[in-house]
């Protein structure tokens, strides 16, 4: 996969994170009964640092857990599920709270279905929201993301790749042919 054009650097993502995180607040109307669920691998991340925004600027930490949502995805089959573990971390009980599922990349809106399978199975929030980072279209589910860092249309044959100091050693987005 050859990376093409840069869409976010560091700053740019730590920026997009600010905006997400204020949003946040202001939807709610503070940070009280959130709880942040990473799709996994950089969701992972992108939701601690959501969580260490809150905590800078409301002075509440808001638990973080992750989700692999594999066991739950309708695009794979039974085959290539098996011998996937498919772990989930809840730090807290959903029932009543606002979940905020946070993923890097938003696409055909899959993987979003799929975690919020994951979460139903978990208990009855009281609302679920979803965070990502980047939206780059084409949608083949009827799923909006409530708070995104940055919208990029992308066309079919490119992909958009997020690297983050935590999994990767640096951050930045970038499109990338196939």
């Amino acid at each position: 996969m050859q990376k093409k054009t840069q869409i976010l650097d560091a700053e740019g993502i730590s920026r997009a994170l600010a905006r997400i995180t204020h949003e946040i607040i202001e939807r709610s109307h503070g940070a009280e009964d959130l709880c942040l669920l990473g799709v996994k691998t950089r969701g992972v991340p992108l939701a601690r640092r959501l969580s260490d925004n809150l905590y800078r600027f409301e002075g509440i930490r808001v638990p973080v857990g992750h989700l692999d949502v594999t066991h739950h995805r309708d695009d794979l089959t039974e085959a290539e599920r098996e011998g996937t573990v498919g772990e989930c971390f809840f730090p807290c009980d959903v029932t009543g709270r606002t979940v905020i599922i946070v993923d890097d990349v938003l696409y055909t809106g899959r993987t979003a279905r799929a975690a919020m399978e994951a979460v139903f199975a978990a208990g009855r929030a009281g609302a679920i929201r979803l965070a990502v980072l980047v939206d780059r279209g084409h949608r083949e589910l009827p799923i909006r993301p409530d708070h995104v860092g940055k919208n990029v249309p992308t066309s079919k044959t490119e992909k958009i790749s997020v690297l983050l100091t935590e999994c990767d050693g640096e951050d930045g987005a970038y499109i990338c042919e196939l």
